[in-house]
């Protein structure tokens, strides 16, 4: 389990295809479902898994299909919202306070920072947060700690988790067959996390200015 775990995160689909085979289409829906859907585990590659996936999917057909991709990741995603939404609706805030070691399993800040992604985007941040680091896992969460109206929540929800899902794979799909891509799928996949991390550096970079020049 461990050097899966570290084959996931090194997107190694090479060593996954080889020791899972068909059974590759399962472990990426745990990696979505549990992306989305724990709210201690906000670190899984979620955007570069997806482009990856759809690049694999270009290159390997007969060991990953792009339809099957889309289709299942797109349960993944809503079903593992769906799950942290409910957990913040009955457990809420406790959560925080649930310790392995001495140190709490989940980091309140990450919360406050979804919040106030809420405050600015409103209703739409259920779809824009699915783009979002860390952001994503706690969306739902935090939706359901406000009680957000379930029904509103999983029109957005399903319709975050369709463009994410179909964005990322098919663009991974389309420039696969790009050579360069395809010889620096690492390079890449580290553009990715950087563009998708870029919002919340700016955010955290105006606000922490921001301060000072108050």
């Amino acid at each position: 389990m461990v050097e899966t775990f570290k084959h996931i995160l090194d997107l190694d689909f090479d060593w996954l295809v080889r020791e899972y085979q068909t059974a590759i289409y399962f472990v990426l829906f745990i990696v979505i479902f549990v992306e989305t859907g724990l709210v201690a585990m906000p670190f899984l590659p979620g955007d570069s898994l997806l482009f990856t996936a759809g690049l694999f999917a270009r290159t390997m057909p007969e060991h990953l299909q792009l339809t099957y991709i889309i289709g299942l990741l797109i349960v993944a995603a809503v079903l593992g919202d769906n799950v942290n939404y409910w957990v913040g609706r009955t457990i809420g805030l406790k959560v925080f306070s649930i310790k392995i070691r001495g140190r709490n399993i989940v980091k309140k800040e990450y919360l406050e920072k979804t919040q106030e992604f809420f405050e600015r985007k409103g209703t739409v941040a259920i779809i824009l947060a699915r783009f979002v680091p860390i952001v994503r896992t706690f969306s739902p969460f935090a939706a359901g700690v406000g009680k957000m109206n379930y029904r509103r929540f999983v029109t957005f929800d399903i319709l975050g988790g369709v463009l994410w899902i179909c964005s990322l794979t098919i663009a991974g799909y389309l420039l696969g067959e790009i050579t360069w891509i395809r010889e620096h799928i690492d390079l890449v996949c580290l553009g990715i996390i950087l563009l998708s991390v870029l919002p919340m550096i700016i955010a955290y970079l105006k606000a922490k200015f921001g301060k000072k020049n108050a």
